[in-house]
């Protein structure tokens, strides 16, 4: 079977800084998608926000890195 691909498309994913939105945000770009990263990095707890480390970024850096 081939591989599901993205090419053309564009994906919006929010939470996309850690855990399930990073993964689909990292898959997609593989596939071909072009990705709109969005995580405003609070906590879990919904705390921190522009304090904290902006995830967001890091991930975005890791699909470029990955040639996306």
């Amino acid at each position: 079977m081939s591989e599901l691909r993205f090419d053309g498309k564009v994906a919006i994913i929010t939470g996309a800084g850690n855990g399930l939105g990073k993964e689909y945000a990292l898959l997609l770009a593989k596939r071909g998608a072009k990705v709109v990263v969005n995580d405003i990095g609070g906590s879990v707890k919904g705390e921190g926000g522009e304090a904290a480390a902006n995830p967001a970024d890091l991930v975005v850096a890791e699909i470029k890195k990955n040639g996306g």
